[in-house]
């Protein structure tokens, strides 16, 4: 399993429960700073990470996106 942190960029006040609707999505919340909103992603391979960030990008309103995936 590859976990990856996905930050999202949105002046949509709904966006973390957007992002909740994507199935790779494990849980996603609304944060306050340079980013709006955070999903945390649970994938198989690290190469379904860019599908995902993909997927949220293609989301209306979603200014932009910086991923970062999880050292062990």
């Amino acid at each position: 399993m590859v976990r990856a942190i996905i930050l999202v960029k949105s002046p949509k006040k709904l966006i973390a429960a957007r992002l909740k609707k994507i199935p790779s999505v494990a849980d996603s919340f609304p944060t306050s700073g340079q980013f709006d909103a955070v999903a945390i992603i649970d994938v198989e391979q690290i190469i379904q990470i860019k599908e995902v960030a993909n997927q949220i990008q293609k989301i209306s309103g979603v200014d932009r996106t910086e991923t970062m995936i999880e050292v062990q």
